[in-house]
């Protein structure tokens, strides 16, 4: 018996022209793909959660699919993940999406070098969690540091958890702070 059990999905886009300068040539997009499952868990705690996490990366692949498809694979320039546990779970209920979503954007992505930031909680109903994102290759390309809100208005209910993933497809509309950019990348070793 399967340990996901999905009541509902979601996707949001935004398309970002510009943030009161001038418009960007290309707008930036970041997107959100939001899944609630049952938490198997919820109201018990359980010692070993290895077979949650081993079954949560064929959700992870799910959703980043879905993220590459509409961005494009080539267009995508940051990520991250999240984790909105329901009341009657517990953080690391949340924390078994680390290397199942993690995972799954790096195999879609082509395994890109940079850790894949995250963010989780264990809110009520309605909770809307900010999502840390940065730049794929290199998390110290400062252009790329930004944020996205996800959550759903009916979720998690307290017996399940929101799993999300984010990508977008390139840094701060009007970044202009200094630091490494990412075509001065040379390390590879997903820092700088």
């Amino acid at each position: 018996m399967s340990l996901i059990d999905i009541r509902k999905r979601s996707l949001s886009i935004e398309t970002i022209y510009h943030e009161g300068g001038p418009p960007a040539a290309t707008p930036l997009r970041l997107a959100a793909a939001c899944a609630v499952i049952h938490n198997p868990y919820a109201g018990r705690y359980e010692p070993d959660l290895m077979p949650f996490m081993a079954e949560l990366r064929s959700l992870g692949t799910l959703l980043a699919t879905e993220l590459v498809e509409v961005l494009g694979r080539d267009k995508v320039e940051v990520y991250s993940k999240a984790a909105i546990v329901g009341v009657n779970g517990e953080l690391e209920h949340g924390a078994v999406w680390h290397e199942a979503g993690g995972w799954a954007m790096r195999e879609a992505l082509g395994e890109p070098k940079a850790i894949v930031p995250s963010a989780k909680a264990v809110a009520a109903t309605g909770y809307r969690l900010m999502v840390p994102l940065h730049y794929i290759h290199a998390a110290y390309v400062r252009s790329h540091y930004n944020t996205m809100e996800v959550g759903i208005q009916d979720a998690p209910r307290p017996n399940e958890i929101l799993f999300a993933l984010v990508m977008g497809t390139g840094g701060r509309v009007h970044a202009r702070l200094g630091g490494l950019t990412k075509d001065k990348v040379s390390v590879h070793d997903g820092q700088r």
